[in-house]
């Protein structure tokens, strides 16, 4: 499998679509069983974010939050078995996925800013991967890598969605998970620069009623028929 990846035609593959719809684990495993890069761009934007935290940014204040933009030097390692962050210098892949970093990631992401100099970030990381990359986050297919040449975009009902994203918050209350993500939903979808939607020529995978396998599954036919076809 590895060995066939390596000589088949680099891809770069977009992954959107809100929180709990499997985004993640099936990018992972995706990119690990195809041979790619893997990027989960949404923790560049909570890497950002626990800098600002980190460094007492007034996250009320859009402009100061522009003005110290490009200051931490945040660097992403692209391998689905072991995917990496780190901000100026330190290992941030624990620290970025707790609640204070949560709770106040969409306010620093609708910064265009700060949206400016991420995407400028994950384009050059798409850009260098040799055999090809699957990105995921909210804007790739419509902002980031409107190019991409696979554009696929994971839906899941509210409910499902909660139950997948509370399983993983262990012992998280469904009821409260499902009004956070509706929340970070509607922020997301509403924000004026790089909003959270669907690209016009992405195809849609709703994967209330599948299993992980079954997604994974999927999205890896939908690959390899891309490359076939390149």
């Amino acid at each position: 499998m590895e060995k066939a990846a390596r000589t088949a035609p680099a891809v770069i593959v977009a992954i959107d679509g809100p929180s709990g719809t499997g985004k993640s684990s099936t990018s992972k495993a995706v990119a690990s069983q195809l041979g790619l890069s893997y990027l989960d761009t949404g923790a560049q934007y909570r890497a950002i974010t626990w800098w600002m935290v980190n460094n007492g940014i007034d996250l009320t204040d859009p402009s100061a939050i522009a003005a110290v933009a490009g200051k931490p030097e945040i660097i992403s390692g692209t391998d689905p078995s072991g995917p990496t962050i780190t901000v100026d210098g330190t290992d941030v892949a624990g620290p970025i996925r707790t609640q204070e970093v949560t709770s106040k990631v969409s306010a620093v992401s609708a910064v265009p800013e700060v949206r400016a100099r991420i995407t400028e970030l994950q384009r050059s990381l798409a850009g260098s991967a040799e055999y090809g990359i699957v990105v995921e986050g909210r804007d790739i297919g419509t902002t980031v890598l409107p190019d991409a040449d696979l554009k696929i975009f994971l839906t899941a009902s509210p409910e499902a969605r909660a139950a997948r994203r509370s399983g993983e918050l262990k012992g998280a209350d469904v009821h409260q998970t499902r009004e956070a993500l509706l929340k970070r939903d509607a922020a997301d979808s509403s924000r004026k620069t790089s909003p959270l939607a669907k690209a016009d020529d992405a195809i849609e995978v709703d994967t209330s009623d599948l299993t992980l396998q079954q997604v994974i599954e999927c999205v890896v036919t939908l690959v390899e028929e891309k490359r076939a076809a390149k």
